[in-house]
């Protein structure tokens, strides 16, 4: 089985007022089609990793995340059909339930909680469960990691054409430092950051760099901070997958093109750029109980 196959990820123009008006080509790359739960760059991030953890004859996956993280739903569903044991070390003080949560359970993955204090330390909260387990392989939350930033770099050699600008959405930076790594000298590559404050991740990003190579991050367009989101992010998801067909999360996906969209309309772009969205998935976003509650009243 290929488990990581990208043909289904293609390049989509998207054919917006604000594009045409400022005369700028805005495609799309379409790696939420990768997979139906291990999509975008959850994707390429484990294609590397869970190579590497069978090369080590190693069985048992261990990661990090919160309730609603589409990281462990994509290393649940990816751990599954390699094979393999998943435990995911959860963050939450309170009952932790989720729509994610109940499909990395159905995939057989073990959910472990332990308080939002304590997963500031990873390391301890790590040992507190696994530390003689020498059979277990440990990825970090969101996947970050050298191995994930090469699996991010691969997107280049399937893009069709060059383009000047390319985007996606900034979480870990595992992504953004990939697409840094793949692009060429004539293309800048963004990221739009959607945690408050995180300036901090630069340094992340850097040591995911190859010598020679940086990005651009946009730190204005969190609206509010990690995951987020009103009313107005949620009409923008419905505007959008009605003019393009394509959808959007509230968390990642719609911050980066609202930002790509603010930044036309201020004329960051010349006339005739060529401007790629990276699609990084997250749907599973849409079902949290925010999400659904604010798409009632729209």
């Amino acid at each position: 089985m290929d488990l990581f196959n990208t043909s289904a990820s293609y390049e989509q123009r998207l054919y917006l007022p604000i594009f045409e008006q400022k005369q700028v080509e805005v495609w799309m790359k379409r790696d939420d089609l990768l997979h139906p739960f291990v999509s975008g760059n959850k994707y390429r991030k484990l294609k590397y990793l869970i190579q590497d953890m069978l090369s080590q004859k190693k069985k048992h996956l261990v990661t990090f995340g919160g309730a609603y993280s589409n990281h462990l739903v994509a290393t649940a569903s990816a751990g599954a059909a390699a094979g393999l044991n998943t435990t995911a070390i959860v963050r939450g003080d309170e009952e932790l339930d989720s729509p994610m949560l109940a499909l990395c359970r159905l995939y057989g993955m073990e959910i472990l909680q332990v308080s939002r204090e304590e997963y500031r330390d990873k390391d301890s909260a790590f040992n507190r469960f696994f530390k003689e387990a020498n059979s277990v392989y440990r990825i970090e939350e969101g996947g970050y990691s050298e191995l994930g930033t090469k699996g991010c770099t691969d997107l280049l050699s399937e893009l069709k054409t060059t383009y000047n600008h390319i985007f996606c959405a900034v979480g870990t930076g595992t992504t953004v430092a990939g697409l840094a790594n793949g692009a060429g000298n004539d293309t800048k590559v963004h990221g739009v950051m959607v945690l408050k404050g995180a300036e901090y991740l630069q340094d992340k990003i850097d040591k995911l760099l190859i010598p020679g190579k940086k990005v651009q991050l946009h730190h204005e367009f969190h609206f509010g901070g990690y995951g987020k989101f009103d009313k107005e992010i949620i009409k923008f998801i419905r505007n959008f997958a009605g003019q393009t067909g394509v959808l959007l999360d509230p968390v990642y996906t719609a911050k980066m093109m609202l930002g790509i969209n603010h930044l036309a309309e201020n004329n960051y772009f010349k006339p005739r750029d060529k401007v790629l969205a990276v699609h990084t998935g997250g749907l599973w976003g849409l079902t949290s109980d925010k999400a659904v509650k604010l798409s009632g009243v729209l």
